[in-house]
């Protein structure tokens, strides 16, 4: 598979975030995390805008990892690749010895090579076996969310994970075609939703199979639970004056990022102190003004950065012991 059709989403403005980390000068060589390795690209570009850095990248997808290392090749011991999901970062530094680091990057959602191969079924629009684990060795697939679940369930998941209006609609047709023959394909998937879709709900926003697909990605992966964890401990892990900076692709995943940015950038003492005590001063700073996004020339060479959300902190103050 050719790995010049993947191309880092909001790349410059990623390393512009962390380049005053990567960059101060220290004892040792900074510290780069890259949480989503996935073909490389960003790490690729970390590795090469930053010479003296030492990347350290997680994946929990072995075929991503395998193709990136060939890509990151040339760098040598510069480069550590981990078969690691991002919430397990602080298990991964502490085995490494690496106590704090200087920079963190996710780049979340699915990546370009899982989308683009056919047999893993991310894609709603090509037929493929309904499976969707980024990790193919562990837990189960969405074919066995969609046959097993009861209906209550897929309905919460539908709408929690992929804010599907319709949910309770399509949960019935799919509990009574499981009934005739168990999911096995993406395509009758497909074709399922638009037929149990009213007219109007048809008519917005692109395919209408792309909530449910996002919604069952989600809960196979455990993804925003795993979101959960992941981002206090990536803020945890940072060397004062070290950088984090997370791109995110829809509402729940942004949501989470800007509300532990903002717990972090927080003043937490109790009103009326004439002195804030240094353990309730924020302990981040934020970096964007909100959320960015990518601009119209990017959307335009890169289909998938249209729904990017760019969010960056700095660590300005250390954890209290």
């Amino acid at each position: 598979m050719s790995q010049t059709r993947h191309v880092p989403v909001m790349l410059q403005r990623c390393l512009d975030l962390l380049a005053p980390a990567l960059e101060a000068p220290g004892p040792q060589p900074p510290v780069v995390v890259d949480c989503t390795l996935g073909l490389g690209g960003h790490s690729e570009a970390l590795l090469a805008a930053f010479p003296t850095a030492r990347l350290i990248a997680l994946d929990r997808d072995k075929e991503a990892l395998r193709l990136a290392g060939e890509r990151l090749a040339p760098y040598g011991d510069r480069a550590e690749l981990v078969h690691a999901v991002y919430d397990e970062l602080p298990e991964v530094l502490d085995r490494l010895g690496v106590p704090k680091v200087q920079g963190i990057l996710f780049d979340l959602g699915v990546s370009s090579m899982q989308l683009d191969e056919a047999d893993r079924g991310f894609a709603y629009a090509q037929d493929a076996p309904l499976d969707m684990r980024m990790d193919q060795t562990t837990g189960i697939g969405a074919a066995e969310v969609l046959n097993t679940y009861p209906p209550g369930e897929l309905v919460r998941i539908l709408r929690a994970y992929g804010e599907e209006k319709q949910a309770k609609r399509i949960v019935s047709a799919v509990v009574r075609e499981r009934e005739k023959e168990p999911f096995t394909n993406s395509a009758r998937l497909v074709e399922l939703i638009r037929d149990s879709l009213p007219q109007a709900a048809k008519r917005t926003g692109g395919n209408p199979a792309k909530r449910t697909f996002q919604a069952l990605r989600i809960e196979v992966n455990g993804e925003l639970t795993v979101l959960e964890r992941a981002i206090p401990a990536a803020v945890r892990s940072l060397a004062v004056g070290g950088r984090i900076a997370v791109l995110s692709y829809h509402s729940l995943e942004d949501r989470l990022v800007k509300q532990v940015f903002a717990a972090g950038a927080a003043n937490t003492a109790p009103a009326g102190l004439p002195v804030v005590p240094e353990r309730y001063q924020p302990r981040l700073k934020l970096l964007t003004r909100g959320a960015e996004l990518p601009t119209e020339e990017e959307v335009a060479e890169n289909r998938r950065a249209a729904p990017a959300r760019l969010r960056g902190a700095q660590r300005i103050r250390a954890e209290e012991r």
